[in-house]
């Protein structure tokens, strides 16, 4: 049933960065069904213990990004994806393809950053007037929007930190 669970949430992260690339969001089409799908899986092959571990799963997958979505800076799609790879990978799982995906995700944003002309002297042209407003005031004043920077398909970071984790258990001598 592992196998099986892991080659579904390939699939399914691999669905979540395409659409998220294509179109910047991640269809309740793909989370939701995900989501029962894990759930179920993780029941059958082991019953209530299962579902409690696929439920904790999808609850700390939720709960890692809500608050990034509640200030904007995080689509509700990445949420529920996260929360559906919970769902497939329980507490400690999620936890590791959340961290995972941070720095997948920064990496991601490097990249963009040195890809696009100009955004690098923007980036850092914002972070040395925030540097001399601290030091002039005693302040950090914070900005609305992102002033030209590329926005991120974080999805693309997620499925990069779900699947690392996805190859790590499946990898010979995985205990846990």
């Amino acid at each position: 049933m592992h196998i099986a669970i892991s080659a579904i949430l390939a699939v399914v992260c691999i669905a979540a960065a395409a659409t998220d690339l294509a179109s910047r969001r991640i269809p309740n089409l793909l989370t939701f069904p995900a989501m029962l799908v894990f759930l179920g899986l993780h029941a059958i092959a082991a019953g209530m213990p299962g579902l409690l571990y696929s439920l904790a799963g999808l609850g700390a997958g939720f709960a890692l990004l809500i608050v990034p979505h509640m200030f904007g800076v995080m689509g509700a799609g990445d949420v529920k994806f996260l929360a559906a790879a919970g769902a497939a990978l329980g507490w400690y799982g999620v936890i590791w393809a959340f961290l995972l995906a941070s720095v997948a995700g920064g990496v991601y944003a490097l990249i963009l950053i040195a890809v696009r002309r100009g955004v690098a002297v923007r980036l850092f042209a914002g972070l040395r007037e925030q540097f001399q407003m601290l030091v002039a005031t005693g302040r950090v004043h914070v900005r609305s929007g992102t002033h030209g920077l590329p926005r991120l398909c974080y999805g693309v970071a997620l499925a990069a930190g779900t699947l690392a984790v996805t190859a790590w258990r499946t990898a010979p001598g995985w205990i846990g």
